[in-house]
Order: structure tokens, then C-alpha cells, then sequence
């Protein structure tokens, strides 16, 4: 009976660890840690004057960015979606993209909006599991962008910075790839997966067309938000020069796209605090600028609240399709990997 119970109480633990609640609880935890680091080392008095530094012209540009950026990520998502034939509409992909960036920001875990512009995507094209493959291919398509913009700036203007990072990406991909061999070797199950996963990215990015716009758009992309980035650190009134400042500006974005954070608060202050003080400008800076970026980025997605509840308004006027947990669940570990 005690083996019994223990084996159920094992269960148990293993359910929860495994639950989409726990990840997205632990991810914000984290997050909020290290916030609290990032208080206890430079004080508060940072957050205080980016919060104070905002005013009506830096919002003005903040949200012109944002569109811009937005209608970038939505072009790249709906290029990637008619590859794998669940195409979407640029204008309808810009709405779905405005309201899962909302979503992203305001949701613990970061990823609940993605998740829910897969599955509405997906029902809309008939193919839910389709749908997440594109949504992953298009975030996964820019973070790569992201991460080759940033080495090539940084080996010019952030030698610095480059003998931190370059090892982290090293050890990331090294790991990455040896999980994914070992699965292949030891499971003919992961073996078919990844056969099938490669075939698919292959005809989201595979035509010469389709990976160059890809590439357009996630350069687009990451400009805005490196140019909404300079915009809070000129609020702040620190000067920068362009390039200096785009080098520290791509280290932040990445330390803001891990996904240990509360609505994209977290690491991305902590890691702008570490940037600006090895530069030479001083720790408080870095941190009154990311946190005043953090807000501009709120302040940016508020068209996606409006989209939000006008979706959930039609969404109470029809007869919800019925959809499993499972299939839920599955789009979740697609797009939150």
C-alpha cells in the first residue's frame, strides 16, 4: 500500500511539473527574481526616473514603431502560413498580431498569445496543427535574425560584449543539438518527427522568394524595436552613439526574449543594467532605459486590447467550435518551446 501511494504521489509531482500552469508560474517567478536582483543592486531610483521620463512625443514614436514592427511580423507570419497552406490575409494577420502581442505582454509564460493566434488560425484554416508550425517557424525565423544581426553589429561595435555572448550561444546550440541527436538516435518516434519537422520548415523558408521577404521582415522587425530601445535611452538623457547604441540595444533585446520573465520584465533589465556598465555608462542608465522601454512596449500593444475584446465579444455571439485540451496543449508545447 505505501509502494502504492508512493507511486501515485510521484504521479502527482510529475503531472504538475509537466503542467502548461507550473511552466508559466516558474518562467514569471523567475522573472520577478530577478527584477528583485535588480532592485537590491542598484535601487529602485532607476525605474522611477524611466517611469518619469515618458511624455507624449516618445509615445507618439513608440507606437509608430510598433506598427511598423507589427506589420513586419505579421508579413513574414502570413508569408510562412501560405507556404504551408494555411494562409492568412496580411490585414487579418496584422489583427492577430497586434492581439497575440497584448496577450504575450500582459499573460504570464510570454507565449499565450502566440498559442492563441495558432489555434484561431488553425480552426479559421481547417489544419490547427499546421497553424502552430507556422507560428513557430515565423518566431523562430526572427529570433535567428535577431541573433545573426546581433553577432555581425557586435563584432563591430561590441567586441566586449561578444566574449559573453558568443559562448552562451555556443553552449545553447551545442545542447540544443545534442538533445535532438540523442532523441533521433534513440527513438524511430523522434527520428519521424524531425524528418517531418525539417520537410515542413523546408516549405515554409525553401523557395529563394520566401526567405529573403522572411529576412526583410524580421530586419524590420528587430530595427523598430532597436530604434523604440534608443528612443528610451535618449528619453532617459543618455547619448549614445548609433551604433554603440544599436550593439547594446541587440544584447537587451535577446536577454528580453527569454523566456523566464513576467510580461517581458526580468532578465531584459538585469542584462541592460550589466550592458551599460561594462560600456562605460553606468548600470542605473541601462536600467531607467529598459524600464522605460518596458512601458512604451505596454503602451505599444494596447491596440491588441481593443482587438482582444472585440474577439471575445464575437466569440459570445457564436456556438464555440468544440476543441480538446489535447489539441491545446499540443500547440502550447509548439509554440512555448
Amino acid at each position: 500500500m505505501a509502494v502504492m501511494s508512493a507511486s501515485a504521489s510521484a504521479s502527482r509531482v510529475r503531472a504538475i511539473l509537466s503542467s502548461t500552469w507550473f511552466r508559466l508560474t516558474a518562467r514569471s517567478l523567475v522573472g520577478v527574481a530577478v527584477l528583485v536582483a535588480v532592485v537590491a543592486q542598484v535601487g529602485s531610483e532607476p525605474f522611477l526616473h524611466g517611469l518619469a521620463s515618458i511624455d507624449l512625443p516618445v509615445i507618439a514614436i513608440a507606437l509608430a514603431l510598433s506598427a511598423i514592427a507589427t506589420i513586419a511580423a505579421a508579413w513574414r507570419w502570413s508569408v510562412i502560413a501560405g507556404r504551408l497552406g494555411v494562409g492568412v490575409r496580411l490585414r487579418d494577420a496584422v489583427g492577430h498580431y497586434y492581439r497575440s502581442q497584448f496577450l504575450n505582454t500582459v499573460l504570464p509564460g510570454g507565449v499565450v498569445g502566440d498559442v492563441q493566434r495558432a489555434v484561431t488560425q488553425g480552426r479559421d484554416a481547417g489544419n490547427v496543427a499546421q497553424a502552430a508550425r507556422a507560428v513557430v517557424i515565423e518566431r523562430t525565423a526572427g529570433q535567428v535574425v535577431q541573433i545573426a544581426l546581433a553577432v555581425i553589429v557586435l563584432a563591430g561595435f561590441g567586441l566586449e560584449f561578444e566574449g559573453y555572448l558568443l559562448p552562451v550561444l555556443g553552449i545553447g546550440l551545442t545542447v540544443l543539438a545534442l538533445a535532438v541527436l540523442t532523441a533521433a538516435a534513440t527513438s524511430s518516434r523522434a527520428r519521424r518527427a524531425l524528418r517531418r519537422e525539417l520537410g515542413e520548415l523546408s516549405a515554409g523558408l525553401g523557395s529563394p522568394g520566401a526567405f529573403v521577404r522572411v529576412v526583410v521582415a524580421s530586419i524590420i522587425v528587430v530595427g523598430c524595436h532597436v530604434a523604440t530601445l534608443g528612443v528610451a535611452v535618449a528619453a532617459v538623457g543618455a547619448s549614445v552613439p548609433p551604433f554603440r547604441l544599436a550593439a547594446l540595444a541587440l544584447v537587451i533585446l535577446l536577454a528580453g526574449s527569454i523566456p523566464l520573465n513576467l510580461g517581458g520584465w526580468g532578465p531584459r533589465e538585469g542584462v541592460a543594467g550589466w550592458t551599460f556598465a561594462v560600456a562605460g555608462l553606468g548600470a542605473a542608465t541601462g536600467v531607467a532605459a529598459s524600464a522605460l522601454f518596458g512601458v512604451l512596449a505596454m503602451i505599444a500593444v494596447a491596440p491588441g486590447l481593443v482587438l482582444a475584446v472585440a474577439s471575445a465579444a464575437h466569440r459570445t455571439r457564436r456556438t464555440p467550435a468544440p476543441a480538446s485540451a489535447a489539441v491545446s496543449e499540443g500547440v502550447h508545447e509548439r509554440v512555448g518551446s
